[in-house]
């Protein structure tokens, strides 16, 4: 199993960004994909996962509208739109796959992707 996340980039506060997840190696129909970041200094943190099959989506606390999860079953890609970014956004972006429901916790994912870094600065 292959997670690649890409996507990311310097942008200035204010901007947009949208991060891709390909995966491939097996049948994911029965996975939800997942996003978490991670800041200097922090610990991973869960952003948005959604359920391959379904199509639910579930969203952190702190997201507020600003991010979408989606996904393109036809390239097997998860995306992550970021708008409105903010310098608190930075941080490295991962993709992760774990078998049935989402979750919260990043221990409960079995894959993970190399990630990608975000940086919000002027």
């Amino acid at each position: 199993v292959q997670l690649q996340a890409s996507g990311g980039g310097l942008v200035q506060p204010g901007g947009s960004l949208r991060l891709s997840c390909v995966a491939s190696g097996r049948t994911f129909s029965s996975y939800s994909l997942g996003w978490f970041r991670q800041a200097p200094g922090k610990e991973r943190e869960f952003v948005a996962a959604i359920n391959w099959r379904r199509g639910e989506q579930y969203y952190a606390a702190f997201v507020k509208g600003r991010f979408t999860i989606s996904r393109d079953n036809a390239k097997n890609t998860v995306y992550l739109q970021i708008d409105s970014l903010k310098p608190e956004d930075t941080a490295v972006y991962y993709c992760g796959a774990r078998s049935g429901t989402y979750s919260g916790s990043y221990d409960d994912y079995e894959y993970w992707g190399q990630g990608t870094q975000v940086t919000v600065s002027s």
